[in-house]
């Protein structure tokens, strides 16, 4: 029996200041509604450098000091595909949007009023509660259960 899986390796980043978020309206079917900027880590990358690459290319913003605040994984039919969760209070630039999804800086009493993605709030409990330091999907009698740990 391998030990090895095949791994599919991303980037999330809550970019954050003065109590407002900056998130993306997501344009792709995938995974739609207001959620994090991010994107895959390419060969070789490192994950530090793949989340200022992946903030720069999709909000604008060049992200300094980005902090890994989680991991989120799930299972995939040949592997897991892993996100390294990250937050981000240091930037400069002006925001920008991209075909990715349009930026939007929303508040935290405002978020309730926004349609985010499916798992956002559990996401975000994930990388602001210093006792949490993952997000799982697991399959448990034959449904997706999220597991917070």
């Amino acid at each position: 029996m391998s030990r090895t899986e095949s791994v599919e390796l991303t980037v999330l980043c809550l970019i954050h200041k003065n109590d407002k978020y900056l998130l993306q309206d997501r344009a792709k079917d995938d995974w739609k509604g207001y959620t994090l900027p991010g994107g895959h880590i390419e060969k070789g990358e490192s994950i530090v450098d793949a989340v200022v690459r992946e903030m720069k290319e999709e909000t604008g913003l060049t992200v300094y000091n980005p902090k890994l605040c989680g991991v989120k994984q799930f299972p995939t039919d040949d592997g897991r595909y892993i996100v390294f969760l990250f937050c981000a209070d240091e930037f400069s630039g002006e925001v920008i949007s991209s075909d990715e999804g349009t930026m939007h800086w929303i508040s935290k009493d405002d978020l309730q009023n926004v349609n985010t993605v499916e798992d956002f709030q559990e996401l975000l409990t994930v990388m602001l509660d210093d006792n949490l330091n993952e997000f799982q999907y697991v399959m448990e009698d034959n449904k997706w259960k999220i597991k917070l740990k």
